[in-house]
C-alpha cells in the first residue's frame, strides 16, 4: 500500500493514524517534539484491542497495524515517498504558514497537504506556498478512526484533481468525505453544532429546559434518526409526500421561532455556572477522562452496529 505522513502526532495525529494503518496504509509519525510520535504509537496500541473486539480494524490483525506505523525524528524521511501528508500542529496561524512551506518544499510534489484545523480557512495559511494547488483541509469529527465524516475544505486556488483525490483516498480507507465547494467559517460540522448549541444555551438561560432535560432531547430524540439520517432525509420522510409536503406543512412552525432565536447567550456568563455545575453532579471532575473511554467505547459498538445494520437492511 501507500504511504502517508502525520505531521503532529497528538490528539488528532494519532487518531489519524489508526484511520491510514488499518486501512493498509504505512504510516510515517512524526512530531516537532521528539518524543511524541513514540507516545502515540503506545496510546494506539492500548486502544487496538477494543478496536478489535468490535471488528473496527477491517479484518487486520492488532500486530499488522501497529507494525505500518513508524516512528520517526526525520522530516525527510517522514516524507519520503508519501501521496498524502495529514498536518496536525497547533491552532495557530503562523505555525501552519511555516509547517506548509516546509512541507510544499520538502514532501513529494505529487503529494497532497491536509490541514486538520478546524478553525483556520486553508487560503489563510496557503497562499504564500509554491505548491498552493496541493493544500487544503480535511477536518475529522473527532475520533475520526470511529467517526467517518470528514470536511474537505478547498481555498480558491485548490485545484479539483486534488479535491477528487483527496475524497478518493478517504473513502477507500471508510472515511465519508463532505466535500465543501468553497470555504467558509466554521466549515460545515462546526456551524451545524454551533446553531444547535445556541438554542441549547438559550433554553437553559432563560429558564425553559434543565441541561439533563436538553441532552435527553437529542440522545434519546433526534439523534436516534441522525444516527444513520440526516435532517433533510429526515424531514422528507416525515411528510407523507416528501420534503415539499414537509415545507407546506411545517414551514409557519419553523418561521414563527425565528425571531426568538436572533440573539445569543453569553456562554462564559452565569448560564456556564449552572451547566457546569450540573454537568459535574452528573460526572466528577475526576471522572471525565473514564467518561471519555465510556464514550468511545459506545463509539466503537455503535459503528460496529451500524455497519451490521447496513449489511442486513441497507444504507
Amino acid at each position: 500500500m501507500s504511504r502517508v505522513a502525520i505531521i503532529g502526532t497528538g490528539f488528532i495525529g494519532r487518531a489519524w493514524a489508526i484511520s491510514f494503518a488499518r486501512a493498509g496504509h504505512d504510516v510515517a509519525l512524526w512530531d516537532q517534539a521528539p518524543d511524541a510520535p513514540t507516545q502515540a504509537r503506545d496510546y494506539i496500541a492500548g486502544l487496538l484491542p477494543d478496536l478489535a473486539a468490535n471488528d473496527l480494524l477491517n479484518g487486520h490483525s492488532q500486530d499488522a497495524v501497529l507494525q505500518r506505523l513508524r516512528v520517526t525524528t526525520d522530516i525527510d524521511d517522514a516524507l519520503d515517498g508519501v501521496i498524502h501528508i495529514q498536518e496536525n500542529t497547533p491552532e495557530k496561524l503562523e505555525i501552519k504558514m511555516k509547517v506548509f512551506s516546509m512541507l510544499d518544499e520538502k514532501a513529494p510534489k505529487d503529494a497532497i497537504i491536509a490541514s486538520s484545523t478546524s478553525a483556520l480557512l486553508p487560503s489563510a495559511f496557503t497562499a504564500h506556498v509554491e505548491g498552493r494547488h496541493r493544500c487544503l483541509v480535511v477536518h475529522p469529527i473527532n475520533p475520526p478512526y470511529l467517526v467517518p465524516a470528514a470536511e474537505l475544505v478547498p481555498a480558491p486556488w485548490t485545484s479539483p484533481e486534488t479535491v477528487e483525490r483527496t475524497a478518493a483516498l478517504f473513502r477507500s480507507i471508510g472515511q465519508a468525505p463532505l466535500m465543501m465547494k468553497k470555504e467558509i467559517d466554521g466549515f460545515i460540522m462546526n456551524r451545524l453544532q454551533g446553531a444547535l448549541l445556541e438554542e441549547a444555551f438559550r433554553l437553559v438561560e432563560d429558564g425553559y429546559a434543565s441541561v439533563e432535560d436538553v441532552d435527553i432531547g437529542i440522545r434519546d430524540g433526534l439523534a436516534l434518526r441522525w444516527s444513520f439520517m440526516g435532517p433533510f432525509e429526515t424531514i422528507d420522510l416525515n411528510a407523507p409526500s416528501g420534503i415539499r409536503d414537509y415545507v407546506e406543512r411545517y414551514e409557519g412552525i419553523y418561521s414563527g421561532l425565528w425571531p426568538s432565536t436572533q440573539r445569543r447567550a453569553e456562554w462564559g456568563g452565569p448560564v456556564l455556572d449552572q451547566i457546569e455545575r450540573d454537568r459535574r453532579e452528573r460526572v466528577p471532575a475526576e471522572k471525565l477522562k473514564e467518561r471519555q473511554e465510556w464514550r468511545d467505547r459506545r463509539l466503537m459498538a455503535l459503528i460496529a452496529h451500524k455497519r451490521e445494520a447496513s449489511r442486513k437492511i441497507g444504507s
